[in-house]
């Protein structure tokens, strides 16, 4: 709730949002908190003689520091983690087009590269996993494919190491993410790319893509079991009404469950020409909804506690409508992350931005995961 009071009262830790002189109101084109005592002395200067505050929201002596601290201290290095994760993504995307071109130009595949690829990512995720989810979660719409397959490989790497997995199994869950959807460059476009329901015979043509799967494969020498394991059951379910094979039980084994349940993780938050992303937590409940007929309720919860109920990278929204990136686990408590705010849901505006941890704010709690779809903005340039 926005309070007008007199300059003479404005103190450290009070967030303005709008201006007084003799000469009439002015909102400010940079909102935020006072931080320092030059600030107010400056405004005084300036001629103001009134400031209307948020009486919402306010920082504390010791709030101010800490938040100097999170600036120049344990965050500012994950910049070059960053940079790091984002040029693996790239050399990844890279490596990816030209597999695809490759099947689709029906050449010889050469599985060195894959290996190679899925070495890197698994060094990746055990140095820099966050920095790994931050960039992957900024997608090309229109490279849906390539997006969803590297996604999928990283989320099997993690979860993998999750469950404690050796580094050679985890290489070849990420070589059985990037080719697990390698038969769709064979299915019709205007059926893959369709912005809306397919019909049920263009869904059983969807569903090819599993068939067109095995001679691709096949055809990848040195392709280990794990790899197509992971390719050739991400649609099966453990009621035996999944595809190609209509696996059931303990057919069913480890790596087919894990792959089927980071393929519809992904599926679900991400954001199509035809729906909206999912926050992690809406697509955690429509998964619990799926088991024990289609997934593996043990692995599912095992997979929740990989991901973080708040992921590293989502969007989240606080109870006093600030919204922010959450952006870093607070691995004693999952709700209560670190979260980098930008954004208020009241005034419809960005903000300056803060960093909170909610583990040291208990007067603070996340209300809702939200989505930048849901709030109409684009998140990018703060990730």
């Amino acid at each position: 709730m926005l309070q007008k009071i007199s300059i003479h009262k404005l103190t450290l830790g009070m967030y303005v949002e709008q201006i007084e002189t003799a000469q009439s109101p002015t909102r400010m084109t940079k909102p935020g908190y006072v931080r320092r005592p030059e600030t107010i002395q400056k405004l005084k200067q300036c001629g103001v003689n009134y400031v209307w505050v948020d009486a919402d929201q306010i920082l504390d002596i010791n709030e101010i520091q800490y938040k100097g601290a999170l600036y120049q201290g344990k965050y500012a290095s994950t910049g070059a983690d960053i940079d790091k994760a984002r040029a693996l993504i790239d050399s990844s995307k890279q490596q990816l087009s030209r597999l695809l071109n490759d099947i689709y130009a029906n050449k010889a595949i050469d599985v060195a590269p894959l290996e190679a690829l899925g070495s890197d990512i698994v060094d990746n995720i055990f140095e820099r996993q966050h920095a790994i989810a931050w960039i992957s979660g900024i997608r090309d719409k229109s490279a849906y494919l390539m997006e969803h397959s590297l996604n999928v490989a990283f989320l099997l790497v993690s979860f993998g190491r999750h469950l404690g997995f050796d580094h050679a199994t985890l290489q070849e869950l990420a070589v059985g993410g990037l080719v697990h959807d390698i038969g769709k460059v064979l299915v019709a476009d205007e059926v893959l790319n369709k912005p809306g329901k397919l019909t049920a015979e263009e869904f059983d043509h969807m569903k090819l893509h599993q068939v067109f799967s095995q001679p691709v494969l096949d055809s990848i020498p040195d392709l280990s079991q794990i790899a197509r394991d992971v390719s050739l059951m991400h649609h099966e379910k453990l009621d035996g009404t999944g595809y190609p094979n209509g696996l059931k039980g303990e057919a069913l084994h480890t790596i087919g469950r894990m792959s089927g349940i980071v393929d519809i993780y992904d599926a679900l938050t991400a954001d199509r020409c035809y729906k909206r992303a999912m926050s992690p937590s809406e697509a955690f409940k429509i998964m619990m909804g799926l088991t024990p007929f289609h997934l593996d309720p043990n692995l599912l919860r095992a997979f929740i506690q990989c991901i973080g109920f708040y992921p590293v990278g989502s969007l989240v929204e606080l109870a006093d409508g600030r919204v922010g990136l959450v952006w870093q686990e607070n691995l004693d408590d999952l709700t209560r992350p670190v979260v980098k705010l930008f954004y208020s849901v009241r005034s419809h505006r960005f903000r300056e931005v803060e960093y909170i941890d909610l583990a040291k704010r208990h007067d603070l709690r996340i209300a809702r995961a939200t989505s930048e779809t849901a709030l109409d903005i684009n998140v990018d340039a703060f990730r």
